[in-house]
């Protein structure tokens, strides 16, 4: 009987820690006229991502790129804002003011890092929040701590 009742739960363990493995990251993109930006600083790095219409075929690119990998994203305490409506402003369009398609970077502290008029991929976002003086400083305190 003991050997049975250890196979049993060997296995429900087993799968469990899988489905644990398993389970996506995703980074859900959050329609910007929900929130403003001053709801983000110091906690997130808003990565906004404006179009005239969710139609457009830049802001499809743009939006499929940032799903391709968003552990790096997370890691980096990324959100990701969208506003395809210019007849109805979010705070964002008032503040950031894009014209037609724009990929825009802001630091933790609002100030803005980045601006692209054609989508950019995970890793060239993710190359440029490295540089920026921000994130260096998280990495060195993290350092300082696990050390």
């Amino acid at each position: 009987m003991k050997p049975l009742l250890f196979v049993i739960l060997s296995g429900c363990l087993a799968l469990g820690a899988e489905a644990q493995e398993s389970a996506p990251v995703t980074l859900e993109p959050i329609a910007a006229e929900t929130v403003e930006l001053d709801d983000f600083r110091w906690e997130k790095r808003p990565v906004v991502v404006f179009a005239d219409s969710p139609n457009d075929p830049a802001f499809r690119t743009q939006l499929q790129y940032l799903t391709e990998d968003p552990d790096e994203l997370i890691k980096r305490d990324v959100v990701i804002l969208t506003d395809t409506d210019p007849a109805t402003p979010s705070d964002a369009r008032r503040r950031l003011r894009p014209r037609g398609f724009s990929m825009v970077l802001l630091d933790k502290d609002g100030t803005v890092k980045l601006r692209k008029p054609l989508p950019w991929r995970v890793r060239e976002i993710v190359r440029a929040i490295d540089k920026f003086p921000l994130r260096r400083e998280e990495l060195r305190m993290k350092r300082l701590g696990d050390g």
